[in-house]
């Protein structure tokens, strides 16, 4: 992979569907390799040692959004930062 490789995806789905993506991804940070493909475009990366965690809502009027982001370095070795989240349903 290049440097410059980007892979963008935006679709209107349903919960159920989503919840399969994000299981997806979470079965793909266990195994160290998430494989995104849509469209004949495609990228594989390779998480792994520690990651950069964001989360950030935004509630206005009616409309919700949740944004979350995970970063890394390949072979990186950044130490964890301090500070914790709870995420519960």
């Amino acid at each position: 992979m290049s440097q410059d490789d980007k892979f963008e995806f935006e679709s209107v789905q349903d919960s159920r569907t989503i919840q399969k993506y994000l299981q997806a991804l979470q079965d793909g940070f266990a195994e160290g390799r998430i494989v995104l493909k849509s469209e004949g475009s495609e990228i594989c990366l390779h998480p792994g040692g520690y990651m950069k965690f964001e989360v950030s809502v935004k509630k206005k009027g009616s409309e919700n959004k949740l944004a979350i982001k995970v970063g890394w370095k390949d072979k990186s070795d950044e130490s964890p930062a301090s500070g914790t989240i709870s995420i519960t349903s």
